[in-house]
């Protein structure tokens, strides 16, 4: 898998209450991230019937860039912020395409 492309699938809960602050430390991520070389694309969404509940769904040229964006100052600064404002920990989960690629 070091080699191969890398989608990640990134759950994230707000506290009650801080849904606007998450939501926008979540948003000031977004350029930083596209621009990283090996992002492939970084979409965040938010849940329409529960407004603390976000998921960024994200795809990686390797587990390598994965790798170098987590070291990123502006997602460290962040998860150092995580304990304040979310209601549980971030769920990562990462997946490999198994479907033939679009032509």
């Amino acid at each position: 898998m070091a080699g191969a492309k890398l989608t990640v699938v990134a759950k994230i809960k707000a506290k009650p209450g801080m849904e606007a602050r998450v939501k926008e430390e979540l948003l000031a991520l977004v350029a930083p991230t596209r621009s990283e070389p090996g992002c492939v694309n970084y979409d965040l969404h938010q849940a329409l019937d529960d407004k603390s509940a976000f998921v960024f769904y994200e795809n990686w040229r390797s587990k390598r860039d994965l790798d170098e964006h987590l070291q990123m100052p502006y997602l460290q600064a962040l998860l150092g912020k995580v304990d304040q404002i979310l209601a549980q920990p971030v769920e990562i989960t990462l997946w490999e395409m198994i479907s033939p690629e679009d032509k």
